[in-house]
């Protein structure tokens, strides 16, 4: 049974950052293609970061450059890294697993506002 843990979301001002973390079980992370997503209301969830099981990193072309998806094996978890938070970032984040077929966390609030 795959489970997906998100913690680290909240509130945080224009210009700060914040680090999203991603607690698995019952996959493996460093085999698995791994991502976050974001979602506001009214909107269909997006893709945020990904990486996959060789390692190489994608990412939306609105956080380039500000977000970092890492894999930490040892832990078996997955984070994102995000600086220069803008208040479009504020939304639901959630961990993606693609393992047969999605798998999701309960998803954590990010709220960028001064």
């Amino acid at each position: 049974q795959v489970q997906l843990v998100e913690s680290g979301g909240g509130l945080v001002q224009p210009g700060g950052s914040l680090r999203l973390s991603c607690a698995a079980s019952g996959i493996i992370v460093s085999i698995v293609p791994m991502g976050w997503y974001r979602q506001v209301p009214g909107k269909e969830r997006e893709l945020v970061a990904a990486v996959n099981s060789g390692g190489s990193t994608n990412y939306a072309d609105s956080v380039k450059g500000r977000f970092t998806i890492s894999r930490d094996n040892a832990k078996n978890t997955v984070s994102l890294q995000m600086n220069s938070l803008k208040p479009e970032d504020t939304a639901v984040y959630y961990c993606n697993a693609n393992l047969y077929r999605n798998h999701w966390g309960q998803g954590t609030q990010v709220t960028v506002s001064s």
